[in-house]
This record gives structure tokens, C-alpha cells and sequence, in this order.
């Protein structure tokens, strides 16, 4: 049974998928790349000679380089100084979309770290990306040939969308999805303008399909749409995340959500991505337990307890961002390697049980959680702690899928442990019992 608020969300992600996309081109099949046929503009990453784009941010080198420090200062969670240099671009450029957008970015990155559940920046996120849109607009209105405008049309809108869909306000969703649309379509005019452009296309070359392999049921309405090609966005994210300042950090991020899905299943080149991701922006909370979690799941333990160390010291030094979200997966990687390598059960008890308060302050109470309750039982029972024991298989059996390997251990294990503790068939009680 497919729940409808998921399938809803789901539905909205992809029309902001498709709402990113500030270039969108008839993908090239990979089959027939090597066979002659007719070429076609939109088929083509160049940029077309008659657009002016003279006054694009997006493609002044001199505001590129003004703006790489402040866009690695802001994916490194220096929010404080990235801000003051976006505020500087827009004490200059006060009519352009492209610092107010940047200010949402950051507002965004805020939110990022807690699975987005984090709500006290978003009136703020909303306001900085309606002011962009507005400018975009503005500028559009001049010259509806301006397909940066269009791009920051659709983008604003896209991760306007993006955050009401979260806060299941679908309306809203609907309406800020339905207008990116509206301004992605006019701004495929600008096809292979620079890598920030391609970033869209890939998103749509690669989940176009993933979406028509999960929800069969929604290809009639993808017949609308260009069809997707899943590795020749695989190919262009790598190119984006290679060669696009404003979109190159996006590109590497999705590239490790996509290459660690089951879908995809490549462990070694997603945990290559996480560990450049966590390398160059070592103090981005969400990157570096994206890292621990691929060095543990890669088997990289001792690299994993380093990280997951450091994501504990980072929380109790209050670093910006080093909240409970990160404690959890952190304190649970370093409990299963001390029972599991180091066969220390008393600081692995001590990791779980952190594990349990960290997921329960963030009403995180599945995955790791379950495991460390799960785990927490098992050093009880080889420590002869029977009572605790049956505690933690108690948490187990009430909060685990009734179909699941946990829930049967603990089943099991209660089942024991009642038997156990009944009189034996024909046992005479004393007089008082």
C-alpha cells in the first residue's frame, strides 16, 4: 500500500527536479551516440550567438572568483562569513537575483544538517528566494530573452517548492513547482552556456528515469516530458561537479546520494565523493557523517572512528550545525566498533546508549536507534543483566516492524525469558509463596 502524503511528495520532487533545470535538451541515447543522424540545435551544448548576455553574473569570471571563497565559506558552514560577502555583492548588484539566492542558499544549508525539520529560518529562506524571483523577474520582463533570469526563476522557485513540499504545504508547493516549470521551459533556449547550466539537465537526464522505474504508473504523463538517459547524467553531474563553482558542491552532492543508492550501488566511488565532499569542507556537519556513514558501511573502520571521533568533539565544542542529527550516527558507529573491534563492551554500551538519547531528542527512533537498542540487549545478556535485557528487547519489540529480523529476536528472546522464569510442572511452593 503506497501512502499518499509519501507518493504526493514524491510527485512534487519531481516537478522540482524538473524546475531546477535551467537547460533542458532532448537527451542523447547512449546506443546511438556513434551512429549518424541530423543535429539540431537543442541537441548541441553551445550557446546560441544571438543572446546577449552581457550584465550575467552567472558568467562574469571576476564575480566568479570574488564568489568562490564565500560560496566554500558557506558549504562550510561558515554561514557568518559567507553571508557578509553575498551582502557585499548585493550593496553592488542590488537589482540582480543572484546574491538574494545565495542568501537563501545559506538559509537552506541551515536547515540541511537536522533532515530539514529544523523550521526557525524559514520565513527567512522564503523571503531571500521570493526576492530573487522578484529581481529575476524584473530582469525578464526587460529582455525575455534573458535566460539567467529564467534560470534564477526557476531555481527560487524550485527550492521554494522543494521546502513547502517538507512542510507538506502543497498548495504552495504546487503553485511555486507549477511556476519554475513555466520559467525552466523558456530558459532551455540557453543550453550549454557554462556547467551551472548543465547541472539541471543531469538532475533531469537521471531521475526522468528513475521516477518512470518507480512509479511505472506515471510514464503517461513522462510522455510529456524529454526522455531521460540515467548514465549520460551520471556523465554531465561529474562534469558539473568538476567544473561549476555555484553548482559544483549541489553536483557532488547528489552524485554520493546517487552513486550510494541501491540503485546505482557503487560503494568505492561513493565513498571517493564523500571523502573529497568532507576533505574540502571539513566543518559541514551533513558531509562528514555522509563520510563516516560510507567509511562504515565500506568497512573502514579505523577512518570511520576518526570521523565519527571528531563529529563528537565538533558536538560538544557547539560548532555550528554539530547537532543531535550527527551525534546519532556518529556515536552509533563508534559503539559498534568497540564491541566489534575492540570487544570493549562497557564504552560500547556507552556509545549506544547515547545513540538512544540523540535519536529520541530528534524523534529519530528507527535505524541506528533500533540497532543500539538491539545491541544494548545482546552486551546485557553477555554481562548476565537480565533485567536490562529484557528492557531493551521490550523497546525492540514495540518500536521494531513486526516482519523484520529485530522484531523476531526480540520476540524470541521474550519468549525465553517468560518460559524461563515460569515453575517447573509438579514444583511444591513453600508455605507463604
Amino acid at each position: 500500500m503506497v501512502d499518499f502524503t509519501q507518493l504526493i511528495t514524491k510527485i512534487l520532487r519531481l516537478c522540482i527536479v524538473l524546475a531546477l533545470l535551467p537547460v533542458v535538451v532532448r537527451a542523447q541515447s547512449l546506443d546511438t551516440a556513434l551512429t549518424q543522424r541530423t543535429i539540431r540545435l537543442e541537441d548541441v551544448e553551445i550557446a546560441p550567438t544571438a543572446i546577449n548576455t552581457n550584465g550575467w553574473l552567472l558568467l562574469d569570471q571576476d564575480i566568479k572568483t570574488e564568489l568562490d571563497g564565500g560560496v566554500e565559506n558557506l558549504y562550510n558552514f561558515k554561514f557568518d562569513r559567507a553571508e557578509k560577502q553575498f551582502r557585499s555583492l548585493r550593496r553592488r548588484y542590488r537589482q540582480h537575483p543572484l546574491p538574494y539566492f545565495l542568501l537563501g542558499l545559506s538559509q537552506w544549508w541551515k536547515i540541511m544538517p537536522t533532515n530539514i525539520t529544523e523550521k526557525s529560518v524559514d520565513k527567512l529562506f522564503f523571503a531571500y528566494m521570493d526576492t530573487a524571483a522578484t529581481k529575476a523577474e524584473a530582469l525578464y520582463e526587460q529582455d525575455n530573452q534573458n535566460y539567467e533570469a529564467s534560470f534564477f526563476l526557476a531555481a527560487s522557485y524550485s527550492f521554494s517548492a522543494r521546502l513547502h513540499a517538507e512542510r507538506h504545504n502543497w498548495t504552495q508547493a504546487t503553485v511555486a513547482a507549477k511556476r519554475s516549470l513555466k520559467y525552466l521551459e523558456l530558459s532551455k533556449q540557453a543550453n550549454g552556456l557554462s556547467p551551472e547550466f548543465l547541472f539541471g539537465q543531469a538532475l533531469f537526464n537521471y531521475y526522468a528515469v528513475w521516477i518512470a522505474d518507480e512509479f511505472r504508473w506515471l510514464r503517461p504523463v513522462l510522455l510529456f516530458f524529454p526522455k531521460g538517459n540515467t548514465q549520460l547524467g551520471l556523465q554531465q553531474l561529474r562534469n558539473v561537479a568538476a567544473n561549476a563553482v555555484y553548482t559544483g558542491p549541489e553536483a557532488k552532492f547528489f552524485l554520493l546520494k546517487i552513486l550510494s543508492s541501491e540503485r546505482e550501488n557503487q560503494p568505492a566511488e561513493a565513498l571517493q565523493m564523500a571523502r573529497k565532499l568532507a576533505t574540502t569542507y571539513p566543518d559541514n556537519p551533513y558531509f562528514q557523517r555522509q563520510y563516516a556513514m560510507q567509511c562504515f558501511n565500506n568497512g573502514y573502520f579505523a577512518e570511520c572512528e576518526k570521523v565519527s571521533s571528531s563529529i563528537l568533539d565538533k558536538h560538544n565544542r557547539g560548532l555550528t550545525g554539530y547537532d543531535s542529527f550527527s551525534g546519532r550516527y556518529a556515536s552509533y558507529f563508534l559503539g559498534y566498533i568497540q564491541q566489534m573491534k575492540y570487544k570493549s563492551l562497557a564504552t560500547a554500551k556507552d556509545y549506544y546508549q547515547r545513540c538512544l538519547v540523540f535519536s529520541e531528542v530528534t524523534n529519530q527512533t528507527e535505524g541506528y536507534y533500533l540497532y543500539a537498542t538491539l545491541n544494548l540487549g545482546r552486551i546485557a545478556q553477555k554481562q548476565n543483566d537480565a533485567a536490562a535485557a529484557q528492557r531493551y528487547f521490550k523497546v525492540l519489540a514495540a518500536k521494531s516492524d513486526r516482519k523484520s529480523a529485530l522484531y523476531k529476536e526480540a520476540q524470541d528472546y521474550l519468549k525465553a525469558r517468560k518460559k524461563s522464569a515460569r515453575p517447573a510442572k509438579g514444583t511444591v511452593l513453600a508455605a507463604g509463596q
